[in-house]
């Protein structure tokens, strides 16, 4: 590698606002983050639905009631066969 031209890569403390912090290395030096693998929705399994604004109850009130479409309701005649 050339030399110079590489920036600084020092240990970083990378803090989570569950409390988890980790050390790793960056560019950036020591930093927050919201969300960490410790407390993520996908790493634990856990769920946590944000309805902003009602948006997600209005989409299932809104298809909740729909039925099968129209064209599957009514089955089609049966084609006349030819002699």
């Amino acid at each position: 590698m050339k030399e110079g031209i590489h920036p600084e890569y020092p240990a970083a403390t990378v803090s989570c606002a569950c409390g988890n912090s980790f050390i790793t290395r960056s560019t950036r030096g020591d930093f927050q983050v919201d969300v960490c693998a410790a407390c993520h929705p996908f790493y634990t399994g856990t769920q946590k639905l944000i309805d902003a604004a009602g948006r997600v109850d209005r989409f299932r009130k809104r298809y909740a009631d729909k039925k099968a479409p129209a064209a599957a309701a009514a089955p089609a005649a049966p084609a006349p066969e030819k002699a």
